[in-house]
């Protein structure tokens, strides 16, 4: 249920989903679980948001981004459960920081995150948390709260750029051996939550405000790396 509440309306839910995952899994084998899951939520904001995507931001983000994924898959084939999840732990609450930190100098057309050492910052460590822990989310809602983009743009922009890079896991993970038979039957068995999910974040966005929807992504992120941590 919270991956299709952060595809639909609160970007960073899916930081408890990732926890809960873990939990119940391996942490890398519960990489692979999720990410079939994600991609029927990613489907699920396209169709929703497709229209409001700031394409000019995710081409500017494309290099670096895939230099992150083909990192990771080199990390999570070298590293144990224990590394991958502090690691990430440690990356979500330093951006969280240096986010909120950012965003207390006036910048009312986002000309910071604009920057090009801001943008490969972000874009590599997406690209590396998509891929070895499925918690891109946090890093990337950073990035476009640091762009100041309206909730839509927000969610537009989220959606078009986590249902490319996705797919493009999905190779790699199949090679990994993250994605298995197992897996798909429970994957199908949980498809019918993240609908749900999808239909309460889907009523959420339209009750919020620009404000909250700010501080929800940053607590969730905020949670997920503390989680990840201890």
């Amino acid at each position: 249920m919270t991956i299709g509440v952060s595809k639909t309306g609160l970007p960073g839910a899916n930081t408890v989903g990732i926890a809960l995952f873990a939990t119940a899994l391996p942490a890398k084998e519960s990489t692979g679980a999720m990410l079939l899951l994600l991609i029927v939520g990613d489907m699920l904001a396209l169709w929703l948001y497709r229209r409001h995507a700031d394409w000019p931001t995710l081409l500017r983000l494309a290099p670096s981004v895939l230099v992150g994924l083909l990192i990771g898959v080199a990390f999570l084939a070298l590293v144990g459960d224990t590394g991958v999840k502090r690691t990430i732990g440690v990356v979500l609450l330093l951006l969280v920081a240096l986010t909120l930190w950012r965003r207390r100098r006036p910048d009312p057309d986002g000309a910071i995150a604009a920057g090009r050492g801001t943008r490969t910052l972000y874009g590599s460590l997406g690209g590396f948390t998509t891929m070895v822990a499925n918690a891109g989310g946090p890093v990337m809602g950073m990035y476009f709260l640091a762009s100041r983009f309206s909730m839509k743009a927000f969610l537009g922009t989220a959606a078009w750029f986590f249902a490319i890079v996705n797919l493009a896991k999905v190779p790699f993970s199949v090679g990994l051996g993250l994605i298995t038979p197992t897996t798909l039957a429970m994957d199908a068995m949980l498809v019918i939550p993240v609908l749900v999910g999808a239909a309460i974040g889907r009523w959420a966005i339209s009750r919020l405000s620009q404000r909250i929807f700010d501080a929800v992504v940053i607590a969730f992120t905020v949670v997920g790396a503390v989680y990840l941590l201890f």
